[in-house]
C-alpha cells in the first residue's frame, strides 16, 4: 500500500460531540433547588403526619375511658351495685385484661362514685400535657370532653 491510500482510510476513533460548558449538565443551582423542593415537601408531609397522630392518640384515650366505663358497669353489676375503689380491681376481678394507661403512657385519675357521675365513676386523663386541670384533659363527664 501506497502512503497516499493510508491517509485517505477514515479513521476508526469516533469524535465526540462536546457540549458547550453551559450545557453539560445541572447546574449546583438547580441541585439546590431540587432539593429544596423536596424539603419543603418533606416537612409538609412530616407536618401533617404529626398531627394525625396526635388526634389519634386523643381518639384513642377516649375509647380507653368509654371502655373503663363499661367495665365498672359490669363490675357493679356483679358486686351489688358497689363501686370499685380503684382500677386496679377491674384488672383484679379479670374484667379488664390489663391496667389501664392513656395514650401517653399515664395513670387515668379514677374516682367511684364520682363527683360528676353520681351513679357510675369519673375517670380522667391528663392529656397530652400530662398535667391535671388544662384543657387537653380528657373526661368522661358531661360538657367537659
Amino acid at each position: 500500500m501506497h502512503m497516499s491510500q493510508l491517509s485517505k482510510r477514515p479513521s476508526r476513533r469516533r469524535r465526540t460531540r462536546r457540549l458547550p460548558i453551559n450545557q453539560a449538565g445541572m447546574t449546583l443551582i438547580e441541585i439546590m433547588v431540587v432539593v429544596a423542593i423536596i424539603g419543603l415537601l418533606m416537612g409538609t408531609v412530616g407536618v401533617v403526619a404529626f398531627s394525625r397522630y396526635k388526634k389519634a392518640q386523643v381518639s384513642n384515650t377516649k375509647t380507653i375511658i368509654k371502655n373503663l366505663e363499661t367495665a365498672v358497669q359490669t363490675y357493679m353489676m356483679d358486686n351489688n351495685s358497689e363501686c370499685p375503689k380503684e382500677l386496679d380491681d377491674l384488672y383484679t376481678q379479670k374484667i379488664i385484661n390489663k391496667k389501664p394507661r392513656d395514650a401517653w403512657g399515664q395513670a387515668l385519675i379514677f374516682k367511684c362514685p364520682g363527683d360528676k357521675n353520681k351513679e357510675s365513676a369519673d375517670i380522667l386523663s391528663k392529656g397530652p400535657d400530662k398535667r391535671e386541670g388544662t384543657k387537653d384533659d380528657i373526661k368522661n363527664w358531661e360538657g367537659e370532653r
